[in-house]
């Protein structure tokens, strides 16, 4: 058995638009991995609760989305025709939905709530019971899979991910300004690194990287190469 043909887990952590997924995806491609995108998963809850009404500019009905938490069914599908595995609401895709900046402006809101963390992060540590698993979200290295063999804590400067995350919601038709990307993501990295239930912090085993100057294929070699080590070095 090669080495490479070894499992391992990795979390791949960071603030929001830095990209953890577009490396997470390439990374578990070239590695024959599972990916699994947790973002999407306190997205689809989001969605779910502006659907149903419970949270808005002005209020939010916590009570009423931790009741009906039993019936939210979460799983990942992938299709020939699709890039990713599109992420199903009680058998419903959203995928597209919960990329909109209206799902961005609540998500954070949404992962404060520690029933909505309990519940998610029992089904990521079952998708990941197997390892061969790349996981990207904000507390994967420190909560979910505190054990994993590599993690990457992946930033940037808000500037930059704010001009990253106006790119792509430009290209996807969201009538948008840049200042209102801006705005949300210092407001979605003061939620994140500020909140009681597993705040937004770096591991102490993981490796940090500043993408801000990286381009995609540059960022990629560099955690690629990380893997592969970690990888060899497992008995």
């Amino acid at each position: 058995m090669s080495n490479l043909s070894k499992k391992i887990t990795i979390a791949v952590d960071g603030f929001s638009s830095t990209g953890k997924s577009t490396l997470s995806k390439q990374l578990a491609e070239a590695l024959g991995y599972i990916y699994v995108d947790s973002g999407a998963m306190y997205r689809a809850v989001t969605f779910f609760a502006l659907s149903h009404g419970y949270i808005g500019a002005d209020f939010f009905e916590k009570d009423k989305l931790i009741a009906m938490l039993p019936q939210i069914h979460l799983r990942f599908k992938k299709d020939a025709e699709w890039v990713k595995a599109h992420i199903f609401l009680n058998d419903v895709d959203i995928e597209r939905e919960i990329r909109s900046l209206e799902v961005s402006e609540f998500v954070s809101h949404i992962a404060e709530i520690p029933e909505v963390r309990q519940k998610l992060v029992h089904q990521q540590q079952e998708m990941g019971r197997e390892k061969g698993v790349v996981m990207d979200g904000r507390d994967i290295g420190t909560v979910v899979f505190p054990d994993a063999e590599l993690k990457i804590f992946m930033t940037a400067s808000a500037k930059v991910r704010a001009e990253r995350r106006y790119a792509e919601l430009l290209h996807a038709d969201e009538k948008v300004t840049y200042q209102q990307v801006l705005n949300n993501i210092e407001e979605r990295d003061f939620i994140d690194t500020t909140r009681e239930d597993s705040p937004l912090i770096k591991a102490a085993d993981a490796v940090e990287i500043d993408n801000s100057q990286l381009n995609i294929k540059e960022q990629f070699d560099l955690v690629y190469h990380l893997a592969k080590e970690r990888i060899a070095a497992v008995n």
